[in-house]
């Protein structure tokens, strides 16, 4: 009788362990997914950030100097590699910001035929690049934290995932359009 009840402890102990291991190994597939829809929002708020800004650039409601460097910060940022990319979108991101702290941009903007939907969509753009890229870096923390675990490193529950890093810029808004 004994020896039976030390098997069915030792079985339900196993398979409670079994259990364990099956939710931690779904949970990290399911943050990885996360991850993952993540990074791709990340960058469609990117890809459309730049758009925007090469419509704005195209718009000649600007000055020709303007536009063109404005033009070339977000061409840069379309077109950088993996590597580049951090510090191409950074540099858009100051781009956008001298072009849009220029004296009367936002007047100016909205009385050229057309600009008031773009000054709406610039508006919108910026926003979601903040909020997809803190969107992202909060993935990223969750999951690094999950792939660090003791059992998750030791029965490698991550399989060969790559470790995912931050996706790190300067994405401050220009001060007219964090102040709406």
């Amino acid at each position: 009788m004994t020896s039976t009840v030390v098997i069915l402890v030792v079985g339900v102990v196993l398979v409670l362990t079994a259990v364990y291991i099956s939710w931690r190994a779904g949970r990290l597939d399911r943050l990885h997914i996360r991850l993952e829809l993540a990074r791709e929002a990340l960058d469609a708020a990117l890809v459309r950030r730049a758009a925007v800004c090469l419509e704005l650039a195209a718009s000649r409601i600007l000055d020709p100097a303007t536009s063109l460097v404005l033009a070339s910060a977000a061409h840069e940022a379309r077109t950088a590699g993996p590597d580049e990319r951090e510090h191409a979108e950074s540099d858009l991101s100051g781009t956008l910001r001298a072009a849009v702290e220029q004296e009367r941009f936002r007047e100016k903007l909205a009385e050229a035929p057309g600009g008031a939907g773009l000054l709406e969509e610039l508006d919108e753009a910026v926003a979601k690049v903040v909020y997809a890229r803190r969107f992202y870096n909060n993935a990223v923390g969750v999951t690094r934290t999950a792939q660090r675990r003791w059992l998750a490193r030791t029965l490698r529950l991550a399989g060969r995932t790559e470790y995912p890093s931050f996706f790190e810029i300067d994405d401050t808004p220009p001060a007219s359009m964090a102040a709406e």
